[in-house]
């Protein structure tokens, strides 16, 4: 039986309900956060990758959006590694937990009860990526902070992510990049982006509405410090992307995606690039908790 963290307890996903009339279900007036435990064969455990700075990324989102969250971070760590242990999985698992306005009330407002879920589900690659994606730019625009933030995980905002990755795919593509209302590149549909420029790690920087990603952090500390390599955060073109040397998507779902294709040119020499695969190849090694320098970021489920 799979259990869901719902309203002050666990309970089956089958009971797991909520009515038609909920303001977050009627405005998406909700926010979640997305994380990964990793399955390690091994020592038989489940990693939880980098929790803590999610669920503090969840308490700001919380703060843009007029919420007030009845548990602390601490608390949804304990609440998210007891709902694992209820499900023992053995397994790459997904880990959704959603704040979201919870009455039953007409009207788009930022008032009433404030409710927290969390559910887990297996989850094994996001995207394929033992090969390089081929991606196009949207002819869709990031949502602006002025708007509807991207740094804060919105429910609906996903919105404009699902008209993204949906054209996307009907034109053949496997994914998305997005650009900012000034016409720079801002991140993918759901994802984090990164470019290789002679030898340096390029990426967008925080005020291009992009997600202040977890993943992204982590991909720049490995990089910096494990292949001392140059991370810079700064406005890209869009014809920058014709002429990188390498390309890649970063995040919780899409993990370390190479990108071999964009607007049907090829990125490089088309093939997957070097540093990508090295950063990539790394990134698996930290998050099933297999590297004792970043072990830090990897909370153990079971008692072993």
């Amino acid at each position: 039986m799979e259990y869901v963290f719902m309203d002050g307890e666990f309970v089956p996903e089958q009971d797991a309900k909520i009515s038609v009339k909920t303001h977050a279900f009627l405005y998406g007036t909700s926010i979640f956060e997305g994380l990964r435990g990793y399955w390690n064969e091994e020592e038989k455990q489940l990693y939880i990758f980098r929790m803590k700075e999610h669920y503090e990324r969840l308490h700001k989102s919380a703060r843009i959006m007029h919420m007030k969250p009845a548990y602390s971070v601490d608390e949804m760590c304990e609440l998210t590694v007891e709902l694992l242990r209820k499900n023992a999985p053995e397994t790459d698992t997904y880990i959704r937990p959603t704040l979201y306005k919870s009455a039953c009330a007409i009207g788009p407002k930022l008032t009433g009860k404030d409710s927290f879920l969390v559910f887990t589900s297996p989850l094994g690659n996001y995207v394929d990526i033992t090969k390089g994606l081929k991606i196009c730019v949207s002819s869709w625009r990031r949502l602006d902070d002025n708007t509807i933030p991207p740094r804060s995980k919105v429910g609906g905002a996903y919105a404009n992510t699902a008209l993204i990755i949906t054209e996307a795919l009907n034109a053949g593509y496997d994914e998305a990049l997005v650009l900012s209302a000034d016409g720079h590149v801002s991140e993918g549909s759901a994802m984090n982006f990164y470019l290789v420029e002679n030898g340096k790690l390029i990426t967008s920087p925080i005020t291009d509405n992009i997600l202040v990603g977890i993943t992204r952090d982590a991909v720049k500390q490995i990089a910096q410090n494990e292949f001392g390599l140059e991370v810079i955060e700064r406005p890209i073109d869009r014809t920058e992307l014709y002429i990188t040397d390498e390309a890649f998507f970063c995040g919780t779902g899409a993990q370390i995606s190479p990108i071999t294709s964009i607007d049907s040119r090829p990125v490089g020499d088309g093939q997957i690039g070097q540093i990508t695969k090295k950063i990539q190849d790394l990134y698996f090694e930290v998050v099933r908790g297999k590297s004792e320098k970043y072990k830090k970021w990897c909370t153990p489920v079971y008692n072993r």
